[in-house]
């Protein structure tokens, strides 16, 4: 019995090392990572990478003094590994926020999402955009004032409202611009240009990106305590979407006030798109200053949502490159949406509509196109002067 009671429990304490046999056997490569640990790697899996991690010479400290040096104790694998995992004494005099980190993993898979799907699909977004635009004219033309018009205009945009428009619509081409050739131009300029010419205007393309964005931001702060009350959503536009604005159908003209549904939902969209990109741009001019997504992730999963959707926490702890990486993406992704609700825009503000230009060119339109587009603001702004119709100042 005792010795049957012996051999049980052996075969128990050598199941750890059974397991540990079942490993991929690195046997050929000396103990380093072997062709299959590669494929688990790129193929996703998670992998136990201790085998490495804890390969970095013998094992302490005091064994890697002399690391960076020509001929140090540990071999150069056994260095690289120590610095790729952080565990490397690197002694340096120089304080910051990134100093005891010289590689990190990360910058390949930022690398590789911002040259593949941020790019490809942000270019498809843009040409959808471009082509839905072109099916609706094809389709709708350009919408006219139906109605014979008045000849009397009505104010509707004073001179400060145009100007923080106008500031922020050329800023943000600017941005967007430069934004484009700069995440796109080394695929697409590049070959082109040539690398002397590309550099210069990459450049001086950055400059005005970095530059140009103060604009923006404040222009983006005046529209919204200027506009924030007019496009605060009410009944009215419960109607107006539900017949789509008359944007489909010639002679339907839903009732709005000085902003329609569709404009309001532009409104919100440039607010909170402008505000994030704006956070994450900050986080771009001053490295490592804003770190915003360790703080952003564990609100999220304190939430629940990643853990239902995403299938598992997101990382609440990431190196300051990691930060800037992400902010970097962010940005891009945000960018690449907010450009194509701009498209959108412009054509409706300028080719798309008649006489929707002259609103931010002059600041008024005609009486007609008041009573068609936005007939409640019209009323009020009738009821405020006191005035009839036909005392309304004549047009030049």
């Amino acid at each position: 019995m005792r010795a049957l009671l012996w051999i049980v429990l052996s075969l128990f304490l050598t199941l750890p090392a059974v397991a540990q046999d079942a490993a991929p056997d690195r046997s050929t490569t000396g103990g380093a990572q072997t062709l299959e640990d590669i494929m688990a790697r790129q193929r996703g899996e998670k992998l136990d990478d201790s085998f490495r991690r804890d390969a970095t010479g013998q094992g302490n400290v005091e064994a890697l003094i002399g690391q960076l040096g020509t001929r140090g104790v540990a071999s150069d694998a056994d260095v690289f590994r120590a610095l790729r995992y952080g565990s490397a004494d690197t002694n340096t005099s120089a304080r910051g926020p990134t100093t005891g980190l010289l590689i990190q993993d990360s910058g390949m898979a930022w690398l590789a999402f911002r040259e593949g799907p941020l790019l490809t699909y942000g270019l498809y977004l843009l040409g959808g955009m471009v082509l839905v635009i072109g099916v609706f004219w094809a389709m709708r033309g350009k919408i006219m004032i139906e109605g014979a018009k008045t000849g009397r205009n009505i104010i509707r945009f004073l001179a400060i409202e145009r100007f923080s428009h106008w500031v922020m619509g050329v800023s943000f081409i600017l941005l967007g611009l430069t934004g484009l050739f700069l995440i796109a131009g080394r695929k697409f300029l590049l070959p082109w240009l040539g690398h002397e010419a590309y550099a210069s205007i990459a450049q001086a393309g950055k400059w005005v990106h970095n530059n140009v964005a103060w604009a923006f931001m404040l222009a983006l702060i005046m529209v919204f305590v200027m506009w924030v009350k007019h496009n605060i959503p009410d009944r009215t536009d419960i109607k107006w979407m539900a017949q789509a604005g008359g944007l489909f159908t010639k002679g339907v003209h839903p009732p709005a006030k000085k902003f329609n549904a569709g404009q309001k939902i532009v409104f919100w969209a440039v607010i909170v798109l402008g505000v994030s990109i704006s956070m994450s741009g900050l986080a771009l001019l001053f490295p490592f200053e804003l770190p915003m997504f360790a703080k952003t992730f564990h609100a999220l999963n304190m939430t629940g949502l990643p853990q239902l959707f995403a299938g598992g926490a997101l990382p609440e702890v990431l190196s300051p490159y990691e930060e800037m990486q992400l902010s970097q993406l962010w940005h891009g992704i945000v960018a690449f949406v907010f450009i194509a609700i701009v498209i959108a825009h412009i054509y409706l503000g300028s080719v798309g509509m008649e006489g929707a230009l002259e609103t931010m060119a002059t600041g008024e339109v005609d009486e007609q196109w008041a009573k068609e587009h936005h007939s409640l603001w019209y009323e009020e702004e009738m009821a405020k002067s006191d005035a009839a119709p036909d005392q309304a100042t004549p047009a030049e």
